[in-house]
């Protein structure tokens, strides 16, 4: 618990934004791949940053688990969490926001990470040509259009 515990994970008390809980379990994920968790202390670990409106959630809903006789594992906690906390409904306007994304007024950073963010929901494979497509067709930056139109040749220091 304590080399955990050194990483400085979040609490998570229910009051956030389906994005935020998304987060929430991103960085969690990203800290047990970096103590080399068990299943069983990602779940230990997980719950133990519960407070709250979710802690009571989780209490219910393990309550519920060991009624029917099941045993609740990592895998469990991370999909009713998600199931809860980040709906499906969450997830399609995720989707819909990443195929209508465009670079508009975002700087090229912005419209850079807002897009790989958005890449993450898109229920369909994708290969990373499309994946380049996609994001030109959204990138419509002055500079795009004008580097679109030169050649190579314009560009002696490329060219050596």
């Amino acid at each position: 618990m304590n080399d955990f515990l050194r990483h400085n994970p979040v609490k998570f008390n229910g009051k956030a934004t389906p994005d935020e809980a998304d987060d929430w379990i991103c960085n969690l994920e990203k800290i047990f791949e970096v103590i080399e968790c068990t299943e069983g202390q990602k779940l230990v670990f997980s719950t133990y940053m519960l407070a709250g409106e979710a802690e009571y959630w989780w209490r219910g809903m393990r309550r519920g688990m060991e009624a029917r006789g099941e045993v609740a594992t990592w895998g469990d906690f991370r999909n009713r969490f998600l199931e809860r906390y980040f709906p499906a409904s969450a997830k399609q306007e995720r989707e819909r926001q990443f195929l209508e994304l465009r670079h508009g007024s975002m700087s090229v950073q912005e419209y850079k990470e807002r897009f790989e963010y958005l890449a993450r929901f898109y229920t369909q494979g994708l290969t990373e040509e499309w994946k380049c497509r996609e994001f030109e067709q959204g990138f419509r930056h002055p500079i795009m259009k004008a580097l679109i139109h030169l050649k190579i040749n314009d560009f002696p220091e490329l060219v050596e």
